[in-house]
């Protein structure tokens, strides 16, 4: 039987610290993509129940700067499943509390993580189950994702 994207979606908080910056207060990208990798991860160690591993990260673009003091909010969801292998799609937000204004979106990425069993290997995971449209239209962009990644990496294999 397969699991609802709102059976395993998740909403991370934090707030950007010193330590996780430059001298000028700006935060360090990798900051950001730790965070976005903790909460993918999350997201898919719910929905397969077993050890996952980040096996790809979609290119990311920095729209917004996130600046010591900010809360950076991360929102996961599953977008495609495959046999062992899941796509998470998070969506990161910037939200300045000392001002009256709407968080805003800094930047947005798919990452893909594979399902291992108990000796490391590739292992099968529930299907995910469709609920809406919204739903079905980002779980065929995300196998079209996943399949043109797959041609890629076989032509370089060859």
């Amino acid at each position: 039987m397969g699991k609802t994207v709102e059976y395993s979606q998740v909403v991370m908080s934090n707030v950007m610290l010193p330590q996780h910056a430059n001298p000028a207060g700006n935060v360090h990208g990798g900051e950001i993509m730790k965070l976005i990798d903790s909460a993918g991860g999350v997201v898919a160690h719910r929905h397969a129940r077993c050890n996952v591993v980040t096996a790809r990260v979609d290119e990311l673009e920095f729209i917004h700067p996130v600046r010591v003091g900010n809360i950076v909010t991360c929102y996961g969801k599953l977008t495609f499943v495959g046999k062992s292998s899941m796509e998470v799609s998070v969506t990161v937000t910037v939200e300045d509390v000392l001002k009256e204004e709407p968080a805003k979106i800094a930047l947005k990425a798919y990452l893909t993580f594979v399902a291992l069993d108990g000796t490391g290997k590739p292992k099968q995971v529930p299907p995910l189950e469709i609920v809406n449209e919204e739903e079905r239209r980002l779980f065929e962009e995300g196998r079209q994702r996943y399949l043109a990644y797959k041609q890629r990496r076989n032509k370089t294999s060859s």
